[in-house]
């Protein structure tokens, strides 16, 4: 067995079952990643120096295919169901060890990285990857030691992933040949059959959302984060379409994070090293940060390019809609280092209401936010997947489900008690249409959500008249600055005011009947915040 790169003291390939691979690689730089990436034929450079590869299979994660082992430590912490499905302790050692046979006579890459930029929560992973192109997602995605940490790097958590090896579901209990397995016992988590690089990143963040509330008291939170001048955090939840990225991508604050967060008692920090952006349509008028941020080191996945050219055609979505590109956070010129900032003084929950019925922007009581946390809800309208004509509910519960290993109330009693702690501002944000619903209304303009945005967080919301809506008894400003007044509440905003109730009322019966899923479980308080169908003259 041959080893090359930077190797920490008193580690061995061996004691990670791996001794008989051909070649070990340990923490390779990204330009010897990309190189090797290169001669293997497995990618090419684009004209801005990034790399670009396909994922082959997958271009997206399989849900149905994450699993989490089922044993002592979990068996009665884990919200089991069709997020969290059982595996049995007996088939993870049986293909752990395929797994490991399967990479005999291979080159292995290694890589060693953390997790948690605050040093209170950080935990040491180690990647092993088939392809090296897999270790620079690793490397751009997992913050990174400096070169004298790695010399004594102890891991807490080990990643293999193995895109080429298949798995048999009637020999390894998987439901078919692709899989990504937790085991929370031995800390070890199995990725195979699949080359789509976000089971690596969403792996950790399903870790660090069982452990952290679990173990911590911290609350893990799919958003971004940014800081103000004056050095307020701010918080953007958001379901794909919503315009979290968009929105917290601020030149006048400074970017923590664009994905996966930690709230603790202390600060907000960003669970992840780099950023893992979609690509579809765009461009540097439309994301300047992102735009910029593909140069070398970078990976882009599945993107085609103009004929003849190495010039990425971001409009063709002929491979995948979810084209995707990876970078370090440093790629972005005002990210903070570390990313770390104070507890939040503003959280926006981020929706795109197809249906016109939630006001631009209310004020959420902390029964409100929990409430509006457990439902995760926005609207997909036509142009966002491939065979959706009319608006389409979407209920993703603490704006992120097929993450969660408890149960969503847990996450929501821990945000519940964080705000009334801290007296933080929640504010439910449509993004979506006003004055009547998808192709009846109008889409808010961008420029008058920023506006909301600006003024809730600079406390000009603080003092201002509010009203109320019906049926989900939301608290809307009556004026903004910025923002036509007569946008701000939504039944006065449609012509037909007996439509709107009709509308509302189906809404609130569609929040209403998603919640059941989780009232067994939700307290009276949580509850009480319910919306209410009933007739409004």
């Amino acid at each position: 067995m041959n080893e090359l790169g930077i190797k920490p003291k008193n580690s061995s390939i061996a004691d990670l079952g791996l001794a008989n691979v051909a070649m070990a690689y340990w923490n390779l730089h990204p330009s010897e990643l990309v190189e090797e990436t290169i001669m293997r034929g497995e990618g090419v450079l684009t004209d801005t120096g990034a790399l670009a590869i396909d994922t082959g299979e997958f271009t997206g994660r399989a849900p149905k295919d994450k699993f989490v082992v089922y044993d002592e430590s979990t068996k009665d912490y884990v919200w089991w169901g069709d997020v969290n499905n059982r595996f049995e302790a007996g088939n993870f050692d049986i293909l752990h060890n395929r797994m490991l046979a399967y990479l005999a006579g291979k080159d292995i890459y290694v890589r060693d990285s953390y997790a948690c930029a605050d040093p209170k929560y950080r935990i040491n992973i180690r990647v092993v990857t088939e392809t090296p192109w897999s270790n620079l997602f690793a490397n751009n995605l997992f913050l990174r030691p400096k070169r004298e940490e790695l010399e004594n790097f102890q891991h807490e958590w080990l990643i293999i992933n193995a895109p080429g090896f298949k798995a048999d579901p009637k020999i390894d209990g998987t439901r078919q040949h692709n899989f990504a397995i937790l085991n929370f016992t031995k800390k070890t988590i199995l990725i195979g059959g699949t080359g789509y690089t976000g089971e690596i990143k969403k792996a950790i963040f399903a870790v660090l959302n069982y452990i952290l509330p679990h173990e911590k008291g911290v609350l893990p939170m799919h958003c971004s984060a940014n800081i103000g001048k004056n050095g307020d955090t701010a918080i953007f939840f958001g379901l794909s379409g919503t315009g979290k990225t968009t929105l917290s991508a601020d030149p006048n604050r400074k970017l923590i994070g664009d994905d996966e967060h930690g709230w603790s008692e202390s600060s907000v920090f960003n669970f992840e090293g780099g950023c893992y952006a979609k690509c579809v349509d765009l461009s540097a008028e439309k994301e300047p940060q992102i735009f910029n941020a593909i140069k070398f080191g970078s990976l882009l996945e599945n993107i085609e390019f103009f004929d003849g050219t190495t010039t990425v055609d971001y409009h063709n979505i002929s491979k995948t809609e979810n084209t995707r590109v990876s970078y370090p956070s440093n790629y972005i010129e005002n990210s903070v280092d570390p990313a770390i900032g104070d507890i939040p003084k503003n959280i926006f929950f981020l929706t795109c209401d197809a249906f016109g019925v939630l006001p631009p922007i209310s004020k959420l009581t902390p029964a409100q936010a929990m409430y509006h946390f457990i439902s995760g809800y926005t609207a997909k309208v036509a142009g966002t997947e491939m065979g959706i004509t009319e608006p389409t509910l979407t209920f993703s519960a603490c704006f992120g489900k097929v993450f969660l290993p408890l149960h969503p109330t847990k996450y929501a009693e821990l945000l519940g008690e964080k705000l009334k702690k801290h007296k933080v501002n929640v504010w439910l944000l449509n993004t979506g249409w006003v004055g009547g619903k998808y192709g009846v209304g109008s889409r808010i303009k961008l420029s008058y959500t920023r506006s909301l945005i600006t003024a809730a967080l600079n406390g000009e919301l603080d003092n201002v008249e509010y009203g109320t809506t019906p049926y989900f008894k939301l608290h809307f400003p009556k004026a903004c600055a910025g923002v036509p007044s007569e946008i701000l509440e939504p039944k006065n905003a449609w012509a037909d005011k007996a439509l709107f109730d009709q509308t509302a009322q189906s809404l609130a019966g569609s929040f209403n009947k998603n919640f059941e899923q989780y009232a067994s479980a939700a307290n009276a308080e949580i509850m009480a915040a319910a919306p209410k169908v009933e007739v409004v003259a």
